[in-house]
């Protein structure tokens, strides 16, 4: 496989998209969770959303495309009106939701579709495969995410799916896309569950168990192509390009920096799960705070000269293009997986790395070896 993707430096001045915390609040417990505040309702004040808004509408300005991500907690939580007040100072922007839909109600649709709200919803599958998402209780959430999908689809809002996989294991992935055709959405990103945040289960899954899941997920997906599969039609293009000997055009050359805003304004760049975490080493992850810094600033410093836990992970990355001959297809390690799987930045290849990069691309080649 060729290394590919040469000539990286650092990270852009200019993101793509924005990750907004309406609050930390969320009110599921699932067993999986990476998030370290959910039990606590800590509210992102207008003020930070003003603040963030006075850049992002400069960039949205100035780009085809700019995208702001209301990512939790769960966001839902925070309320409509709470929640339409913090999205009223962006203009010119696409507004994405990520929610577990359990508080979806035919006033939430509405808010959707006045605000043209494009809906990612979080499920893992039939209800056996769902088990994990859980209320504060303990009692399972199908039902409720069920119910808030059924709302969703009544008011025919086209919606993503997001779906945690914590056993991939042969025979699994035909059941789970034959749920997700069923189920309407227009695109599926599946998440090999991470060893990240609070959550401290081992994701050193058997390695062929993992290729092959994605090998079936391939063949169920080519068999009936209704639904996008984020990480196999990713793969896919990267394995034509890298054949006709253009993979190194498909990943860019710098980092999009990826601003994570926390409630309290302050700044994660790159990895949105460091954001609400805080060590000895490094400290609480953040590059600054909008209520002090202007989130342009912010950026751009970062861009100009990385230093701290962010230099270090840029220097990982270098190594792992040194060294490792995937590296055209992921671009290295994402910072918090290598935190979290190794306590520092400038490790190279992660369990995450095995099972949501290596072994998806090999599976996806051999399924087309197969076919």
């Amino acid at each position: 496989m060729s290394q590919g993707w040469t000539g990286m430096h650092g990270i852009n001045a200019v993101p793509s998209y924005v990750i907004m915390q309406p609050t930390t609040l969320c009110n599921l417990d699932c067993l999986y969770c990476y998030l370290p505040h959910r039990a606590s309702d800590r509210r992102m004040a207008i003020e930070v959303a003003e603040s963030v808004a006075e850049t992002v509408n400069e960039w949205a300005a100035q780009a085809t495309r700019f995208s702001v991500v209301w990512h939790g907690g769960e966001p839902l939580a925070s309320g409509r009106e709470h929640l339409g007040a913090l999205m009223a100072p962006f203009s010119g922007v696409e507004h994405h939701v990520q929610t577990n839909a359990t508080l979806i109600d035919d006033a939430w649709c509405q808010f959707f579709a006045e605000r043209d709200v494009h809906i990612g919803l979080s499920i893992d599958g039939p209800r056996h495969l769902t088990a994990q998402r859980i209320l504060r209780g303990g009692s399972p959430a199908y039902d409720r995410i069920v119910k808030g999908i059924d709302t969703v689809r009544r008011h025919g809002l086209p919606f993503a799916a997001l779906c945690v996989v914590s056993n991939p294991t042969p025979g699994l992935a035909e059941e789970l896309y034959g749920f997700f055709v069923d189920l309407g959405c227009t695109v599926l990103g599946v998440n090999i569950e991470e060893q990240e945040g609070v959550n401290r289960r081992s994701n050193a899954y058997d390695g062929d168990a993992v290729r092959t899941f994605w090998a079936e997920l391939t063949g169920a997906w080519r068999r009936d192509p209704r639904v996008e599969v984020r990480e196999v039609e990713w793969a896919v293009r990267y394995a034509g390009a890298s054949l006709a000997g253009a993979a190194d055009t498909l990943l860019p050359r710098r980092h999009d920096p990826i601003p994570t805003i926390g409630h309290d304004g302050r700044v994660v760049l790159l990895s949105p799960e460091l954001a609400g975490f805080a060590s000895e080493d490094y400290g609480d992850f953040s590059s600054g705070s909008v209520l002090e810094t202007s989130l342009a600033e912010i950026v751009a410093a970062a861009a100009q000269a990385p230093s701290g836990w962010i230099a270090e992970y840029l220097s990982g990355v270098d190594a792992c293009r040194a060294t490792c001959a995937y590296f055209g297809f992921c671009g290295g390690a994402h910072a918090a997986n290598r935190y979290f799987e190794q306590g520092r930045f400038d490790g190279t290849q992660t369990q995450h790395c095995r099972n949501s990069k290596i072994f998806l691309l090999e599976g996806v080649l051999d399924h087309a070896r197969a076919a």
